[in-house]
C-alpha cells in the first residue's frame, strides 16, 4: 500500500487533469472519435479486453494499442494517474482508481467543441456516442463475446465465488455475465430489522447531499441540473413540487462493478418513465466539470416509489451512460408491489452507470461521514470487501445503510 500511496502522491492533482494538457494534435475531436470507434471495434474482435474500450489509462505506457489512436495520450498518461480518488468507508483511506481509456475519450469530444460539432463521417459528437454505444451493447450481446469474459475478471480481480453461477462458462454472452446474480445472502441490509433505514442501491461509489444547491455546489456542475430537469417534468408541477429543495443520493457503478441495483427504502412500487436522451459519460470528470448537463441530458429510466414508513414519494432514477446498452427493470416493474430494502429492482447492461436517488424535504437525514466526504468532494465507497489489486478495490456492498428516515 505504501507504494500506491507514494505513485499518487508523486502525481499531480486529479483537478489539473484537462484535454487542455494534450500536447496540440491530440486535441482534434475527429481523432479522439476515430480512437473510440477503433477500440469498440477491437472489443469485438479480441479475447483480451485490454486491447479495446477496457485499456486502462494507468497502462498506456505499457500499450502497443493506442500507438497510432491517440497521439500524445501516452505521454499524458505518463504525466498523470488519470481516474479518480476514492476514499474507503471506515478507515477514511483514500484509493485512486484508474479509468479505462474510453471515457477520457468520450471528455475529449465533449471538451473540444461539445455535442453539436461534426466528426466522423459529418455526425454530431451526440450521436457517435449514442451510435457506438448501441454498437457495443450488440457486440456485448452476441455469442462470440463470451471470449471477453475471462480477460475482464482477470483486469478487474472480480471474484466468482459470490456469483449465483460461478462457472464463467455457463454465461451465453458478455453481457449476461455483465448483469450477473449473486448468491442469496451475498448483499445481507444492514439493520435490517430498524423500518427508519435507508441503505445503499447499489455497489458504487457514493455522494450524498441534503439539497440540491450543495449537489451542484460541491459535485454536478451541469448549467442545466435540478430535480424538475432531472425528472423530465414541468417546474410548476405537483410531481416537481413534491421534490422541491430534496435530498439526493448519487450512486456510481463502475464497469467492474456487480451491475443489478436495489431498492435503498421499503416502499411500494409506483410508474416507471423513460425519457430518451444521450449517452455521454457518467465519469466523476465529466460531472464535476462546468457546462455539462450529464445526469439530466443521458438516457434515463425512473421509477417511483412510495416510502412505507413515511407515505412519502422517492425517485429512483437510473441513468444510462456511455457504451451503456440498456437499463432493465426485474422486480422493480412489478406496479404495486411491495419491496424491502436490498430486494432487487433491475439491473444495467453493460456500463459504468449512475443511480440518482432523490428523496423529498427533511424525510432523511445521512450518515454524518458521508455528508463530510461529499463536501470534500470524493465519493465513498458503500463498503470495501477485499483489496483486489494496488490502486483497485473489491466489493462495495448492497444493503449497507446510509442514512435514516426521519
Amino acid at each position: 500500500m505504501a507504494s500506491l500511496n507514494a505513485q499518487v502522491a508523486s502525481s499531480k492533482p486529479i483537478e489539473q487533469i484537462h484535454p487542455n494538457n494534450l500536447p496540440h494534435q491530440s486535441q482534434h475531436p475527429d481523432v479522439a472519435a476515430h480512437a473510440l470507434n477503433t477500440l469498440v471495434d477491437n472489443s469485438a474482435q479480441h479475447k483480451d479486453v485490454q486491447h479495446g474500450i477496457h485499456a486502462q489509462m494507468h497502462r498506456l505506457t505499457e500499450s502497443h494499442l493506442v500507438h497510432s489512436l491517440v497521439p500524445g495520450l501516452q505521454k499524458l498518461a505518463a504525466d498523470y494517474h488519470v481516474g479518480n480518488f476514492v476514499v474507503m468507508r471506515g478507515t477514511g483511506e483514500r484509493f485512486f482508481e484508474s479509468m479505462p481509456l474510453y471515457p477520457r475519450l468520450g471528455m475529449h469530444l465533449l471538451y473540444y467543441g461539445g455535442t453539436q460539432i461534426k466528426v466522423l463521417h459529418n455526425q454530431t459528437v451526440a450521436s457517435v456516442l449514442k451510435e457506438l454505444s448501441i454498437k457495443q451493447g450488440k457486440a456485448y450481446d452476441s455469442p462470440e463475446s463470451v471470449h471477453s469474459i475471462p480477460s475482464f475478471i482477470q483486469t478487474y480481480a472480480l471474484q466468482t465465488d459470490e456469483l449465483l453461477q460461478p462457472d464463467i462458462t455457463a454465461y451465453k454472452t458478455f453481457n449476461e455475465f455483465f448483469s450477473r446474480k449473486l448468491k442469496p445472502g451475498a448483499r445481507p441490509v444492514q439493520n435490517e430489522s430498524d423500518p427508519a433505514g435507508i441503505c445503499s442501491a447499489a455497489d458504487c461509489r457514493l455522494t450524498v447531499y441534503n439539497t440540491v444547491d450543495l449537489a451542484k455546489k460541491f459535485w454536478v456542475k451541469g448549467n442545466n441540473f435540478d430535480i424538475p430537469s432531472l425528472l423530465n417534468v414541468d417546474p410548476s408541477s405537483e410531481q416537481a413540487k413534491q421534490f422541491n429543495d430534496g435530498s439526493l443520493a448519487i450512486f456510481r457503478l463502475a464497469p467492474a462493478d456487480y451491475h443489478r441495483f436495489h431498492s435503498p427504502i421499503d416502499g411500494t412500487l409506483g410508474d416507471i418513465v423513460n425519457v430518451d436522451g444521450q449517452y455521454y459519460t457518467v465519469n466523476p470528470q465529466a460531472v464535476n466539470e462546468t457546462g455539462f448537463d450529464v445526469f439530466t441530458s443521458n438516457k434515463r429510466s425512473i421509477l417511483y416509489m412510495t416510502h412505507t414508513r413515511s407515505g412519502l414519494p422517492v425517485a429512483f432514477v437510473a441513468i444510462g451512460a456511455m457504451l451503456v446498452g440498456s437499463i432493465v427493470w426485474t422486480n422493480g416493474g412489478n406496479k404495486g408491489a411491495s419491496v424491502k430494502r436490498g430486494e432487487e429492482l433491475g439491473y444495467f447492461a453493460y456500463g459504468g452507470s449512475t443511480i440518482v436517488a432523490v428523496f423529498p424535504k427533511g424525510l432523511l437525514s445521512f450518515d454524518e461521514d458521508l455528508v463530510k466526504n461529499s463536501e470534500v468532494p470524493i465519493e465513498t465507497l458503500v463498503k470495501l470487501g477485499t483489496t483486489r489489486q494496488p490502486g483497485l478495490t473489491s466489493i462495495f456492498k448492497v444493503g449497507y445503510s446510509i442514512g435514516t428516515a426521519n
